[in-house]
């Protein structure tokens, strides 16, 4: 089911086929990852979007309604899931920054955030996870401390931001009190 967060700015989530609790280290809650469509000024931006099989009537209205180009970004490489048949489908261009989203390097191999102005919204892959109880906390996936850090520092300067929802890719999305949950994490 699509979920509409704000006007323009929708959220679902579905089973990741490659998760494996036990290797992750993370419990069944975090199975789920999630996607984001964003009706961005020029384009209708899809970010690492799974889509399965029963969503794609849904998504194809969403689509519709929000109509040509359509954008897909990705805030890591392997977080592919179901781009290319996406990009396939819809004519859409792979990568870029439409009017009003902004990407920022997480300082994680080639891991992003990407910043969605108009609904005041953060979009993270794994670098940052819903911490299931309202707020956030970095990922579980670092080799290092000294890695963590790294990533705590490249994204401090979202703090700067007006942020108001954060939609990490695994966990429950922060639709209140984004940009203090964000600070307690980042200035951790």
């Amino acid at each position: 089911m699509i979920e509409e967060l704000r006007p323009g700015l929708k959220r679902w989530v579905a089973v990741h086929p490659e998760w494996n609790a036990e290797e992750d280290g993370l419990d069944e809650s975090y199975r789920a990852g999630a996607s984001v469509l964003h009706d961005a000024a020029d384009a209708t931006v899809l970010i690492d979007p799974l889509v399965p099989e029963d969503l794609w009537p849904s998504l194809d209205a969403e689509v519709k309604a929000g109509g040509p180009p359509v954008v897909v970004l990705t805030t890591i490489s392997f977080h592919a899931r179901s781009r290319e048949e996406v990009a396939r489908r819809y004519g859409a261009k792979l990568g870029g920054e439409p009017d009003g989203v902004r990407v920022f390097s997480a300082e994680r191999g080639d891991e992003v955030a990407i910043w969605l102005e108009d609904p005041r919204a953060l979009v993270f892959g794994d670098a940052m996870l819903g911490d299931q109880q309202g707020g956030l906390r970095f990922s579980v996936w670092y080799r290092s401390d000294e890695a963590r850090e790294l990533t705590r520092r490249a994204l401090t300067p979202l703090l700067d931001l007006p942020v108001e929802l954060v939609l990490p890719s695994h966990g429950e999305p922060v639709l209140e009190g984004a940009h203090d949950a964000l600070a307690r994490v980042l200035q951790s």
